[in-house]
């Protein structure tokens, strides 16, 4: 179906006269009568009834005057509506950022910036580490803000990407308190029990970083993987109800470090510094975009 169809229809339909309406479309009568048997014949319906002057519609063409109109007046108002997308587009922060860092570092970061700088609409899509960096490479958003390591390479190529450290976290093994106060579960029990590990999957972020750090030690632990999620906070959920040892971001977890319904699983030796880092396109970005990332690299911490 051809939309100039449906204003041929509307035209026919506002005199009933072939030639007035073949006139107003600027063509003969012939090629427009054709047009007409084109959209009945696509409809498979008689919209018009030729035997009376002037041409009347049918029952069925009542109804499809109505849709045609909508249908036009639909059309007609899509390019004011692409114009105000794009301009809401442009104005507006695109980010991905992990789970665990959606749930606890961002909010507040995102208040300290607004401080100091204007911070227009943020759409934001939380995701594990995977699908964070799919995002960034497809183009679907501007920033992503995740978790990361010094010895850790991110997926991201730093060819093509840049990057920034706008904090600091750590990454506990933490258990839940026995009887003595201790870690129910704890790393320095190895060799005399096998250790109960609450594991991240492969499409984590923070369980990469763990993987390729400690990994070696921890096969020493003999462990027991008893539950793999993707997320650190299923993976908080399943430690708070016992099962056993999480490594979960400080960040995370900080009121039942507090309150004592998390403890310390492994001591120093087991925690791991990260960095949260904010990574871009080395690409133009949109001006508000880089307004941002300007305004976030003036208020990062040293490195």
């Amino acid at each position: 179906m051809n939309l100039t169809w449906l204003q041929d229809f509307m035209t026919l339909a506002a005199s009933g006269n072939f030639s007035r309406a073949a006139e107003q479309r600027h063509m003969t009568q012939p090629a427009f009568s054709r047009r007409i048997r084109m959209l009945e014949e696509w409809l498979g319906v008689t919209l018009f009834d030729r035997s009376t002057q002037p041409a009347a519609l049918t029952e069925t063409g009542e109804w499809f005057r109505t849709i045609a109109n909508e249908v036009l007046t639909r059309v007609a108002a899509i390019p004011d509506e692409a114009r105000s997308v794009a301009s809401a587009r442009s104005a507006t922060l695109r980010f991905a950022a992990t789970h665990a860092l959606s749930f606890t570092f961002l909010p507040g970061w995102l208040h300290s910036l607004e401080a100091h700088a204007p911070i227009g609409p943020i759409q934001l899509a939380s995701d594990v580490a995977q699908h964070c960096e799919a995002l960034m490479e497809q183009g679907r958003v501007q920033f992503l803000l995740c978790h990361a390591h010094q010895h850790v390479p991110v997926r991201l190529d730093p060819a093509v990407y840049l990057s920034l450290k706008v904090g600091t976290d750590v990454l506990l093994a933490v258990s839940v308190p026995g009887r003595n106060g201790r870690a129910r579960h704890s790393l320095s029990s190895a060799g005399k029990s096998r250790v109960p590990v609450l594991a991240y999957s492969d499409a984590s972020g923070l369980g990469r970083i763990l993987r390729a750090l400690h990994e070696d030690a921890l096969e020493q632990t003999h462990p027991e993987v008893v539950f793999t999620a993707d997320l650190a906070t299923v993976l908080k959920t399943m430690a708070l109800d016992g099962r056993g040892i999480a490594w979960l971001p400080r960040s995370l977890i900080q009121d039942e470090m507090r309150n004592h319904r998390l403890v310390d699983a492994g001591g120093p030796d087991w925690s791991i510094e990260l960095d949260i880092r904010l990574f871009r396109s080395r690409a133009t970005q949109l001006p508000a975009a880089e307004a941002f990332w300007k305004a976030v690299a003036e208020l990062a911490p040293p490195l």
